[in-house]
């Protein structure tokens, strides 16, 4: 999850005692509200120091590509394939990184938590959120059907996601969603720490003015210490989508859409800080109101080229089908270990070691100062594929070396797979955010278009 400076937190949870991951507002154990217990805790100590406070972003320089440029891809490097299975359950992912039998998915073309628009697509998305159970329960008037806790199997379970009997908090329909269209699939997880997902994605699929298919991923990651995160990530996602597939079809240029799509998504991210706080307030004003924040990448893939736009820290990498040639990661983060890597102060190993490495300099909200989306084209020599994640996954494979031996080396022909496989690559190895990959064959295959 991207982070922003954060005050200091609590060292305990009041409520049960378990330590709280950094930047975490609620209790991963009951649902405890941090921030709250937080801030009684500071009125109720005069002496201690006031935490600094966010003034602003500081923006990572580096010259733009010309939108009419495109950059050769490095040939592809030696691969291995990272299958780890979800520790939380058994039944959710299997050894073997594929998924068991789900019950009847919701209707196809219905958006990833998006909220994509509800037109007629082919992908199918598959929640499976680990604690929400349905059934009569027996305290409802009439036995009317009603959700029962996951944990004491008796009590209802409020607005606010916990159970009126026992307290404890049930899974949400964010917790884990896939999605797969003809020729691109993604996942989502909650992770094992945080009490609810705050990442989005958006797939989709359509054809250019020539005929020819092009897909897009759209991935976001809701800034965790700000307000409203995972409805800021939502709502990027399903703007960014929205706006390719409003311009691509037309005949727009990749890059040109992309910027266009970044631009849509910001807007529709600093809408939520005017929803939050009332009446639109002065830009300046908005920097310091702790708005709702996220960052974004994304990919267009058509049969020749490849696009991939992003603000924040959020990846993309280049994985080809022929593993004797080396991987290529396609996005640089906008983040503070990756300035102190460019101003030479720190090398990669010692900058990512540093408990700054995540906080982000470039991000979609209100608060930024100034919105920077970076595009870039490539012309691959070869089939593979792009992997479009959040910082859940590439934490677990960073280098374009990990993240190729992670991915199956059947990964083009069958990505909902590899998305299963590289989600249970991030749980394996401890699963401390929540974890979002899209996986987009190259080059984009003749399909039915739709979105998910």
């Amino acid at each position: 999850m991207s982070q922003m400076p954060q005050p200091p937190q609590l060292s305990a949870c009041p409520t049960c005692d378990e330590p709280p991951q950094s930047g975490d507002r609620y209790c991963d154990q009951c649902g405890a509200d941090l921030s709250a217990a937080a801030a009684a805790a500071e009125e109720a100590s005069a002496d201690r120091p006031v935490p600094p406070q966010l003034s602003g972003a500081v923006r990572a320089t580096r010259p733009e590509p010309d939108p009419e440029d495109d950059y050769e891809l490095a040939a592809p490097a030696t691969g291995g394939q990272g299958q780890a299975a979800d520790p939380r359950a058994a039944g959710s992912l299997g050894t073997d990184g594929t998924a068991p039998p789900a019950g009847p998915a919701p209707e196809t073309g219905a958006s990833a938590h998006t909220g994509a628009d509800d037109a007629a697509g082919t992908g199918t998305c598959t929640g499976t959120g680990t604690g929400t159970g349905t059934g009569a329960d027996p305290r409802l008037p009439g036995g009317e059907p009603g959700p029962r806790c996951a944990a004491c199997q008796e009590g209802t379970i409020g607005q606010d996601g916990f159970c009126e009997r026992c307290g404890h908090a049930q899974g949400r329909e964010r917790d884990h969603v896939e999605s797969e269209l003809e020729g691109i699939a993604a996942a989502t997880d909650r992770g094992l720490r945080h009490h609810r997902n705050e990442d989005a994605f958006s797939v989709s699929s359509a054809e250019l003015p020539d005929g020819s298919p092009v897909v897009v991923a759209v991935v976001c990651d809701g800034v965790s210490s700000a307000t409203r995160p995972d409805d800021a990530s939502a709502a990027a996602a399903h703007a960014a989508n929205e706006a390719l597939m409003a311009t691509l079809p037309l005949g727009a240029h990749p890059q040109q859409a992309m910027n266009e799509a970044i631009v849509a998504a910001a807007e529709a991210v600093n809408s939520l800080a005017v929803e939050t706080d009332g009446p639109a307030s002065h830009p300046e004003q908005q920097r310091h109101q702790n708005a709702p924040a996220c960052t974004i990448v994304s990919a267009v893939v058509t049969s020749d080229i490849l696009t991939v736009g992003w603000v924040g820290d959020s990846r993309a990498y280049w994985v080809p089908d022929d593993r004797t040639a080396p991987p290529a990661r396609l996005t640089e983060d906008d983040s503070w270990a990756a300035q102190m890597v460019a101003a030479g102060l720190m090398s990669e190993a010692e900058a990512y070691a540093d408990e700054r490495a995540h906080a982000i300099t470039g991000w979609l909200g209100a608060d930024a100062y100034e919105l920077e989306p970076h595009t870039a084209s490539y012309k691959p020599d070869r089939p593979g594929v792009v992997v479009v994640c959040t910082d859940g996954l590439w934490n677990y494979a960073e280098s374009a070396e990990e993240m190729a031996r992670a991915v199956p080396p059947d990964a083009r022909a069958r990505p909902l797979n590899s998305a299963q496989v590289l989600v249970g690559h991030a749980l394996g190895g401890g699963g401390h955010d929540n974890v979002t990959v899209a996986v987009v064959p190259f080059p984009a295959a003749p399909g039915r278009a739709g979105s998910a």
